[in-house]
């Protein structure tokens, strides 16, 4: 991954963007696509919708969303802490201690993740799993009064960490999920804005995923694509605790991760497999045997019905502050998708 490609995947994974709040690093992902494609939209939803070659008849839609779990404040008490429910899904033991960014109209303000000190805690206390109305976000405020001067019921919190790399091509940061997805988007519609299409394709980095897939529910749904990919994050199985024979056997650094099952289109499916194969591009594979909770489920119920993929990025400790994926697999992710579509017919039956 060149310097261009990564200072900008760090500062989309930095910006704030848990669900219904992507602004700032929906304003990143359309500075950085917009000197590369034809036209750029700004939906009423808060996707951003790019497009290339926007005359031809067929249209190819790319889904990344840009979204992230977090948390939203929803009491102020009087003493002037704050207690939040969560943005999406995770463990709330992982928030023990972190230090968090309450997005306000003023600008970003630093809070930490408390609890009662252990010492404090009665033996049958130390056992009970961790909830969120027993842990709160402290921003040094006095009183409610004060804490009120600076924060508001409905601000949305990240947890206060920062890209890294950790070892070779592996990096860590919050949000991989799935900002990783948008940043392959980006960097394929920039990658294709330098050769000849035949088809239109259509860049999204969609919103809300995390609540329900609805950015893609809506922007597929303005877009109305013959097919569509969506990129995301999936599990990887090459740390402890994972069990292949649920996850399949994904490792990273070994490329994306092409699915077999009923979201996914045969005939687009075994396309994209002959592409990674006459381009020498590794891929993994995984089943899906209903459904995948991603934008790829959005796409193929769109309208009539699209022929949909999902292309994903080995990830591992997803939902956590620390998810750690490889820059080789994104390279590769980008590689393929642009292989694939710089050589689509204009037209091409996607029926089974």
């Amino acid at each position: 991954m060149n310097n261009t490609s990564e200072r900008f995947l760090q500062a989309l994974l930095e910006a704030p963007s848990p669900s219904g709040y992507e602004q700032p690093a929906a304003k990143i992902w359309r500075q950085y696509v917009r000197p590369h494609v034809d036209t750029l939209i700004p939906d009423v939803h808060g996707n951003s919708i790019a497009v290339l070659n926007p005359e031809a008849e067929f249209k190819f839609m790319l889904a990344g969303h840009i979204d992230e779990i977090g948390l939203i404040v929803t009491h102020i008490d009087e003493k002037g802490y704050l207690y939040t429910a969560q943005i999406g899904g995770m463990d709330p033991a992982l928030l023990i201690g972190q230090r968090v960014q309450i997005i306000t109209a003023k600008g970003p303000i630093l809070g930490v993740i408390g609890r009662k000190a252990i010492h404090q805690m009665k033996a049958e206390e130390r056992k009970k799993n961790v909830e969120m109305d027993n842990i709160w976000v402290d921003i040094g405020a006095s009183n409610k009064k004060e804490a009120l001067k600076r924060v508001a019921v409905g601000d949305p919190i990240v947890i206060d960490v920062l890209y890294r790399r950790l070892n070779g091509d592996k990096v860590v940061s919050r949000a991989t999920d799935d900002k990783a997805g948008a940043f392959v988007v980006a960097e394929v519609m920039k990658a294709l804005s330098r050769r000849k299409l035949n088809i239109s394709v259509i860049g999204v980095a969609t919103v809300q995923e995390e609540i329900g897939l609805r950015g893609a529910i809506t922007s597929s749904y303005s877009v109305h694509p013959h097919a569509g990919i969506a990129v995301d994050v999936g599990f990887s199985s090459d740390h402890p605790d994972t069990d292949p024979k649920k996850t399949g056997q994904v490792e990273l650094g070994k490329g994306p991760i092409l699915h077999r099952g009923p979201n996914i289109n045969p005939i687009l499916e075994k396309a994209l497999f002959k592409t990674a194969k006459d381009k020498k591009i590794p891929t993994q594979v995984t089943a899906e045997p209903r459904g995948t909770g991603t934008d790829a489920n959005a796409i193929q119920l769109c309208r009539g019905g699209t022929a949909a993929a999902l292309v994903s990025i080995p990830n591992r400790y997803m939902h956590t502050p620390v998810e750690v994926i490889s820059l080789k697999d994104m390279d590769n992710c980008v590689k393929l998708i642009t292989e694939y579509l710089a050589a689509h017919p204009a037209k091409r039956d996607y029926r089974p």
